[in-house]
């Protein structure tokens, strides 16, 4: 609860930097206070309370989550710094504020134990992402990826909305305690059911899982590249952490029938993510592809829930760090440029040879190759679907690993193996510290799992 209230607060803050004319302050400022609020989150790990009436419960799961969103919101504010530097009347405080207030919107969406609450944050969430993707208003892509996604979350939210309606007209109460009782105790009506399908269908729109993904390429591709960064890391983990717990917590014992669904949709977001992705010449619509692969892999912790809570925090912290660390990369890489193509990326390695090998790294890391932690979360991942029987899901995923080696590749080979467009002068000093801080924790990460593993 003290993590809510601080990051808030923070927001509220970032907004009074534009009244009194501190703009210069406010990307440090924030980091600050990001950095406060993180330690505010890790002492509450151990211990478990809830507030107002089960509104907000704070336990491990909620701990943990939140603090790996709170070290993605770190980084994505300390690359605002340059990046909205050409927009016209530009006023920084309204970006970062809009950021904090979706980062506390993402800690409701884990730490929730009312689905009032649950409801509340994935608002706060989503219009924060309706606001940043148009937010590049004199671009009609912008315009386009922003009324796009606001059309897909609105009916996604109107889908977890009934969802909500109908768990509450066969329980009786809004309280996961009360409800997850009550599941276990009395005989369910059919609209229980109907209500937790509506609420993953909802849930599976905003995690842009294969056929509920249709949105997404167009989306990312025309939001700020920033934004894209957002909605493909933090975006991403929270809706599948926030589906996860809501699962676990309703007590919706994933029936033989429900379980099959999960592996086809899994290996459909698999095998169409990463086939598409190969065609693709635009890095970000080609990441907005490799995230919905992703996934599709993030999708088979749900086969496990009572036991997959700590792999499924590994393989987030995994994929969301290496896409902090790329996303850094291009952004340098296309800052002043009408479009994201590999064609920008040609010769890279020979006219920055650091950021170059920090892309190479992340793109390594997603692609599922030692020594980064991408490897060790796919292979905690397999061993843990393996033990539950499901060898057939688990031979379709080393597939498609193998398969986005390709795509990962075609953009490696265009750094080393092509000569430079130009040569780009002078890198400012936070894409440096983003990009190396990120690729390092992911390395450290890799080399050593159970720091991230024994958290819960």
């Amino acid at each position: 609860m003290n993590t809510l209230i601080a990051i808030t607060g923070l927001g509220v803050l970032c907004l009074l930097f534009e009244i009194f004319n501190l703009r210069k302050g406010i990307i440090p400022f924030t980091i600050v206070g990001l950095l406060a609020s993180l330690a505010l989150t890790i002492n509450d790990y151990g211990t478990t309370a809830s507030f107002y009436n089960n509104m907000v419960v704070v336990n491990n799961f909620s701990v943990t989550f939140s603090s790996l969103f709170i070290v993605l919101t770190i980084f994505l504010v300390a690359l605002s710094h340059n990046f909205y530097d050409n927009e016209v009347a530009t006023k920084i405080s309204d970006f970062i504020g809009i950021k904090i207030f979706m980062l506390s919107g993402a800690v409701a969406m884990v730490s929730f134990g009312n689905l009032a609450m649950f409801f509340l944050g994935i608002e706060i969430l989503s219009i924060a992402l309706y606001i940043l993707c148009a937010s590049n208003r004199l671009n009609l892509k912008s315009n386009e990826s922003g009324m796009k996604y606001f059309l897909m979350g609105a009916f996604a939210s109107g889908f977890i909305l009934f969802g909500i309606c109908l768990v509450y007209g066969a329980m009786g109460s809004f309280d996961v305690v009360e409800i997850s009782e009550l599941s276990r105790s009395a005989e369910l009506p059919d609209w229980f059911f109907i209500g937790i399908i509506m609420l993953t269908i909802g849930m599976l729109f905003k995690i842009a899982v294969v056929p509920f993904h249709f949105w997404a390429p167009d989306v990312y591709e025309g939001a700020p590249a920033l934004t894209t960064a957002t909605m493909s890391t933090l975006a991403k983990v929270v809706a599948m952490a926030t589906l996860f717990k809501l699962l676990s917590v309703l007590n919706a014992d994933i029936s033989e029938s429900f379980q099959i669904v999960i592996v086809v949709l899994s290996i459909a977001s698999m095998t169409v993510g990463n086939i598409m992705a190969l065609r693709q010449v635009n890095v970000k619509r080609m990441l907005a592809f490799s995230g919905i692969s992703h996934a599709g892999f993030m999708l088979m912790t749900l086969l496990t829930l009572s036991t997959s809570a700590s792999t499924l925090l590994y393989y987030a912290a995994a994929y969301s760090i290496s896409g902090i660390a790329a996303f850094a990369v291009i952004l340098y890489v296309c800052k002043n440029r009408d479009n994201e193509d590999i064609t920008n990326f040609h010769g890279l390695g020979k006219t920055n040879p650091l950021l170059a090998a920090v892309l190479t790294g992340a793109l390594l890391s997603m692609g599922g190759i030692p020594i980064f932690s991408g490897f060790f979360a796919k292979l905690f991942l397999f061993n843990q679907t393996i033990e539950a029987g499901y060898i057939v899901l688990v031979i379709v995923a080393v597939v498609n690993s193998i398969i986005s080696i390709g795509y990962y590749f075609k953009l490696i080979l265009a750094m080393y193996g092509k000569e430079p467009n130009e040569k780009k002068k002078g890198t400012p000093i936070l894409y440096y510290s983003v990009a190396v801080v990120a690729i390092v924790i992911n390395i450290i990460i890799g080399l050593f799992p159970s720091l991230v593993l024994d958290l819960m």
